[in-house]
Protein backbone atom coordinates (compact mmCIF):
# COMPACT_ATOMS: atom_id res chain seq x y z
CA UNK A 1 0.00 0.00 0.00
CA UNK A 2 1.27 3.46 -0.76
CA UNK A 3 2.25 5.82 1.98
CA UNK A 4 0.10 9.15 1.83
CA UNK A 5 2.30 12.07 2.06
CA UNK A 6 0.58 15.57 2.69
CA UNK A 7 1.82 18.75 0.90
CA UNK A 8 1.09 21.65 3.14
CA UNK A 9 1.50 26.03 2.20
CA UNK A 10 -0.20 28.90 0.98
CA UNK A 11 -3.59 28.53 -0.47
CA UNK A 12 -1.83 31.95 -2.69
CA UNK A 13 1.50 32.01 -5.00
CA UNK A 14 2.50 33.06 -8.38
CA UNK A 15 1.98 30.56 -10.75
CA UNK A 16 5.76 31.00 -11.92
CA UNK A 17 7.22 31.64 -8.34
CA UNK A 18 9.41 29.69 -6.43
CA UNK A 19 7.02 28.43 -3.85
CA UNK A 20 4.94 26.61 -7.10
CA UNK A 21 8.39 25.47 -8.78
CA UNK A 22 9.32 23.50 -5.20
CA UNK A 23 5.41 22.54 -4.84
CA UNK A 24 5.74 21.23 -8.24
CA UNK A 25 9.31 19.40 -7.51
CA UNK A 26 8.32 17.76 -4.44
CA UNK A 27 4.82 16.65 -5.93
CA UNK A 28 6.50 14.75 -8.62
CA UNK A 29 9.38 13.36 -6.34
CA UNK A 30 6.87 12.11 -4.40
CA UNK A 31 5.30 9.60 -6.88
CA UNK A 32 8.38 8.85 -8.64
CA UNK A 33 9.10 7.31 -5.35
CA UNK A 34 6.11 5.22 -5.04
CA UNK A 35 3.80 7.54 -2.40
CA UNK A 36 0.23 9.42 -2.59
CA UNK A 37 -0.08 12.98 -2.07
CA UNK A 38 -2.53 14.37 -0.14
CA UNK A 39 -3.63 18.25 0.75
CA UNK A 40 -6.11 20.81 1.19
CA UNK A 41 -7.33 20.16 -2.35
CA UNK A 42 -7.46 24.46 -3.58
CA UNK A 43 -4.89 26.37 -5.18
CA UNK A 44 -1.58 27.30 -4.43
CA UNK A 45 1.01 24.94 -3.38
CA UNK A 46 -1.98 22.66 -2.92
CA UNK A 47 -2.18 22.49 -6.78
CA UNK A 48 1.40 22.99 -7.58
CA UNK A 49 2.55 19.96 -5.60
CA UNK A 50 -0.83 17.65 -7.52
CA UNK A 51 0.49 19.46 -10.58
CA UNK A 52 4.00 17.71 -9.99
CA UNK A 53 2.43 14.61 -8.83
CA UNK A 54 0.41 14.38 -12.37
CA UNK A 55 3.70 14.77 -14.58
CA UNK A 56 5.19 11.65 -12.74
CA UNK A 57 6.34 8.37 -14.87
CA UNK A 58 5.20 6.67 -12.18
CA UNK A 59 1.58 8.56 -11.63
CA UNK A 60 -1.44 6.24 -11.57
CA UNK A 61 -5.14 7.18 -10.64
CA UNK A 62 -5.40 8.19 -7.24
CA UNK A 63 -2.30 9.46 -6.50
CA UNK A 64 -3.85 12.77 -5.52
CA UNK A 65 -6.22 13.32 -3.12
CA UNK A 66 -7.86 16.89 -1.93
CA UNK A 67 -9.47 16.84 1.53
CA UNK A 68 -11.25 19.88 0.91
CA UNK A 69 -12.26 22.46 3.69
CA UNK A 70 -16.01 22.89 1.68
CA UNK A 71 -19.10 20.59 0.85
CA UNK A 72 -18.41 21.87 -3.19
CA UNK A 73 -16.66 19.30 -5.15
CA UNK A 74 -15.96 21.37 -7.74
CA UNK A 75 -13.69 24.13 -5.50
CA UNK A 76 -10.74 21.26 -5.91
CA UNK A 77 -7.92 21.94 -8.14
CA UNK A 78 -8.05 20.19 -11.54
CA UNK A 79 -5.36 18.05 -10.78
CA UNK A 80 -7.16 16.22 -7.44
CA UNK A 81 -8.23 12.33 -8.23
CA UNK A 82 -10.02 11.33 -5.18
CA UNK A 83 -11.83 14.35 -3.58
CA UNK A 84 -13.12 14.57 -0.56
CA UNK A 85 -15.78 17.37 0.49
CA UNK A 86 -15.44 17.65 4.43
CA UNK A 87 -17.39 20.83 5.27
CA UNK A 88 -15.43 21.44 8.27
CA UNK A 89 -13.66 24.86 6.75
CA UNK A 90 -10.57 25.31 8.78
CA UNK A 91 -11.26 22.32 10.90
CA UNK A 92 -10.30 20.02 8.27
CA UNK A 93 -6.60 20.98 8.83
CA UNK A 94 -6.09 18.24 11.41
CA UNK A 95 -7.41 15.00 8.59
CA UNK A 96 -4.63 16.90 6.12
CA UNK A 97 -2.41 16.71 8.84
CA UNK A 98 -3.22 12.98 9.39
CA UNK A 99 -1.52 10.91 6.79
CA UNK A 100 1.98 9.19 6.93
CA UNK A 101 3.97 12.47 6.66
CA UNK A 102 3.49 16.07 6.41
CA UNK A 103 5.58 18.44 4.34
CA UNK A 104 5.01 22.11 4.36
CA UNK A 105 6.17 24.65 1.89
CA UNK A 106 6.03 28.52 2.97
CA UNK A 107 2.99 29.04 4.51
CA UNK A 108 0.89 31.33 7.17
CA UNK A 109 -1.70 30.33 10.08
CA UNK A 110 -3.32 27.59 8.13
CA UNK A 111 -0.30 25.83 7.51
CA UNK A 112 1.04 26.37 10.99
CA UNK A 113 -2.25 25.00 12.20
CA UNK A 114 -1.48 21.72 10.09
CA UNK A 115 2.02 21.84 11.28
CA UNK A 116 1.02 22.28 15.12
CA UNK A 117 -1.34 18.94 14.56
CA UNK A 118 1.00 16.80 12.28
CA UNK A 119 3.26 17.22 15.66
CA UNK A 120 0.55 16.61 18.35
CA UNK A 121 -0.43 13.71 15.92
CA UNK A 122 3.26 12.34 16.18
CA UNK A 123 3.74 12.82 12.51
CA UNK A 124 6.94 12.43 10.64
CA UNK A 125 7.07 16.52 9.87
CA UNK A 126 9.21 17.87 7.56
CA UNK A 127 9.67 22.24 6.71
CA UNK A 128 11.05 23.25 3.39
CA UNK A 129 13.91 26.19 3.87
CA UNK A 130 14.28 27.61 0.64
CA UNK A 131 11.18 29.70 0.72
CA UNK A 132 9.05 31.88 3.27
CA UNK A 133 7.20 30.89 5.70
CA UNK A 134 6.46 29.00 8.58
CA UNK A 135 8.00 25.86 7.18
CA UNK A 136 11.69 28.05 7.13
CA UNK A 137 10.56 29.01 11.07
CA UNK A 138 9.78 25.36 12.13
CA UNK A 139 12.72 23.65 10.18
CA UNK A 140 15.34 22.21 12.50
CA UNK A 141 13.19 22.69 15.92
CA UNK A 142 10.67 21.39 17.69
CA UNK A 143 7.37 22.58 18.46
CA UNK A 144 7.39 21.66 22.18
CA UNK A 145 8.85 20.14 24.64
CA UNK A 146 7.17 17.38 24.72
CA UNK A 147 8.98 13.68 23.89
CA UNK A 148 6.98 12.02 21.21
CA UNK A 149 9.13 8.97 20.52
CA UNK A 150 11.62 7.22 22.53
CA UNK A 151 13.00 5.59 20.06
CA UNK A 152 13.60 8.98 17.75
CA UNK A 153 16.58 11.17 19.19
CA UNK A 154 16.75 14.17 17.53
CA UNK A 155 12.98 14.11 16.16
CA UNK A 156 12.20 17.73 14.79
CA UNK A 157 10.81 19.71 12.26
CA UNK A 158 13.62 18.43 9.67
CA UNK A 159 14.14 20.54 7.47
CA UNK A 160 14.97 20.41 3.60
CA UNK A 161 16.10 22.69 0.80
CA UNK A 162 14.16 20.85 -2.21
CA UNK A 163 12.59 17.52 -3.86
CA UNK A 164 15.95 15.70 -3.22
CA UNK A 165 16.27 16.39 0.46
CA UNK A 166 12.27 15.67 1.22
CA UNK A 167 12.75 12.09 0.02
CA UNK A 168 15.67 11.83 1.32
CA UNK A 169 14.06 12.19 5.24
CA UNK A 170 10.86 10.18 4.45
CA UNK A 171 13.05 7.04 2.79
CA UNK A 172 15.32 7.07 5.87
CA UNK A 173 12.65 8.39 8.27
CA UNK A 174 9.14 7.22 7.32
CA UNK A 175 9.56 3.74 8.81
CA UNK A 176 10.37 5.41 12.30
CA UNK A 177 7.30 7.20 12.66
CA UNK A 178 4.48 4.61 13.22
CA UNK A 179 2.35 5.45 16.33
CA UNK A 180 -0.74 7.08 16.04
CA UNK A 181 -2.28 9.52 18.16
CA UNK A 182 -4.91 7.84 20.69
CA UNK A 183 -6.24 11.12 22.01
CA UNK A 184 -5.39 13.47 25.22
CA UNK A 185 -4.55 11.03 28.37
CA UNK A 186 -6.84 11.59 31.22
CA UNK A 187 -5.09 9.95 34.18
CA UNK A 188 -6.75 6.52 33.05
CA UNK A 189 -5.29 5.63 30.02
CA UNK A 190 -2.13 5.80 28.48
CA UNK A 191 -0.95 7.83 24.64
Amino acid sequence: MKKIISVIGDAIIEQDGEKYKVAYEIGKALVDNGYRVQSGGLRGVMEAAFHGARASTNYTEGDTVAILPCFDRTCANEFADIVISTGLDVYRNIIVANADAVVAIGGGSGTLSEMASAWALKRLLIGVTSVEGWSAELAGRKIDARQRYENIPGDMVYPAKDAREVVAILNNKLDLYTNYHRGIPNGKNKI
